[in-house]
């Protein structure tokens, strides 16, 4: 039975649930019921930084041995979130087959994962029918890249250091299987939102034949958020379509697609939405459909649905069918407050670092231009190998998770993701580490 408790784990404060008449997913007597959540209701304060962290910490239950500042990867589900996946874990177990194949009286598959579908598209201000469920953001990107119909060889696929390497790979395929040319560049350091928009307008426009852009809405490397908006109708002012990344911008940034201006975007759901592994999605356009062709000739949904772009196999529904309840979690707490919070957590840290003799920080402190992930270089760490030593350090000394990552034109660096779940006590951990670490390759 799953007990208040351990919902909430022996903290109060953090939520509430209320139960009503049908009860927990899991309580009953009834095994054949469809498993219903008690709503959430968060009672944190966040406007108090550490009141919210007490408040946040409790709904998670993972390790404290080593703090770990990779959200950037996998956000965690909170113990809600979690329930909700196990219960119906249990329920299409238990239904198996027979949920499979939309025999399941009252619990047709394809309508239940409609439901799905539903709270990510009112999450992103977009219609139902624009938006297909994926195992992750790097299927959905490869499914929106790989497939992008009105290519021609010649045509110009434009890409920047700054983008993930899997998109990066995604649009070099295009130049051995479609012909099209790939333009890579570099955005210039500092990251100013003046540099950025007069790299995009210059690539743009000196790019002849230029059909593609890649944009990454919030960078896996440096955290870097770009002017999405104006990058994306500097493209279409020129003919250039716009596959936008939000892979880490789903769940962190406060947007609607309609904020993005983007007709393609494909986005991660178990990063920062905290949902279960494997989650992700895309969204197309309406009117921008036949656009992307089907995934490899997939014909079990008709041509004019969206569905028919990603791969169609046997996934883990129970994960897609938990959405909704990343959702309501996310809803609970509040985006807004949701994402003032982890930029709390990234100053925290990244200002009391900042006057480390030596230590190269990568974004510059312009409003907008940031989440919460960041990165840095100690003194003299200057290849790929350095990063990697650095961060095992950090991880074997010190019990400190950052990520080494290369692709940066300016070089490899350190990332640094704090999560909903870290504490300004273990940022003081980092801190500290950095510190005491600064001499390492000087």
């Amino acid at each position: 039975m799953v007990t208040r408790r351990h919902f909430l784990g022996g903290s109060a404060g953090a939520v509430g649930l209320v139960m009503g008449a049908a009860g927990s997913a899991q309580n009953a007597g009834a095994a054949d019921d469809w498993p219903v959540d008690p709503p959430f209701r968060f009672t944190g304060d966040m406007d108090d930084f550490n009141a919210a962290q007490r408040a946040l910490a409790a709904l998670y239950d993972v390790r404290r041995d080593f703090a770990t500042f990779d959200a950037a990867y996998y956000g965690a589900m909170t113990r809600p979130v979690e329930a909700a996946y196990s219960a119906r874990s249990h329920w299409v177990n238990r239904n198996h087959a027979l949920f499979l194949r939309s025999g399941s009286p009252g619990h047709p598959r394809d309508a239940e994962l409609d439901a799905s579908r539903a709270a990510v598209a009112r999450m992103l201000g977009a219609g139902t029918d624009e938006i297909a469920l994926s195992a992750g953001g790097t299927e959905a990107l490869y499914a929106l890249i790989a497939n992008y119909a009105p290519l021609q060889p010649g045509d110009a696929v434009i890409y920047a250091d700054v983008d993930y390497d899997e998109m990066q790979f995604a649009c070099d395929y295009l130049a051995q299987s479609r012909g099209a040319r790939l333009v890579r560049f570099n955005l210039p350091e500092p990251h100013s939102e003046a540099n950025i928009l007069a790299a995009y307008d210059t690539i743009l426009r000196d790019t002849p034949r230029a059909k593609l852009l890649l944009l990454t809405h919030l960078s896996n490397r440096n955290g870097l958020v770009p002017p999405v908006k104006a990058i994306v109708a500097m493209a279409k002012a020129r003919g250039v379509d716009v596959i936008l990344d939000s892979a880490q911008a789903v769940g962190h940034l406060p947007f609607t697609v309609a904020d993005t201006g983007a007709d393609f975007i494909g986005f991660s759901l178990h990063k920062w939405l905290a949902a279960p592994l494997g989650t992700g999605g895309i969204y197309i356009a309406k009117d921008r459909l036949q656009d992307i062709k089907p995934w490899l000739g997939n014909r079990i949904h008709d041509a004019d649905d969206i569905r028919a772009r990603i791969p169609t196999g046997t996934v883990d529904f129970a994960a897609r069918l938990t959405v909704p309840a990343a959702i309501a979690m996310q809803d609970a707490i509040g985006l807004e407050a949701k994402h003032r919070h982890l930029l709390r957590l990234r100053d925290y840290w990244v200002d009391r670092v900042r006057d480390v003799p030596g230590l190269e920080m990568l974004l510059p402190d312009e409003p907008g231009r940031y989440g919460a992930v960041s990165a840095f270089r100690l003194p003299g760490m200057s290849g790929p190998d350095d990063a990697k030593k650095a961060a095992r350090l950090f991880l074997d000394k010190y019990r400190l998770l950052v990520v080494a990552k290369a692709g940066l034109a300016s070089g490899p660096v350190l990332r640094v993701t704090p999560a909903l779940f870290n504490s300004s006590a273990e940022l003081d951990r980092l801190v500290a580490a950095i510190i005491a670490e600064r001499g390492l390759f000087a």
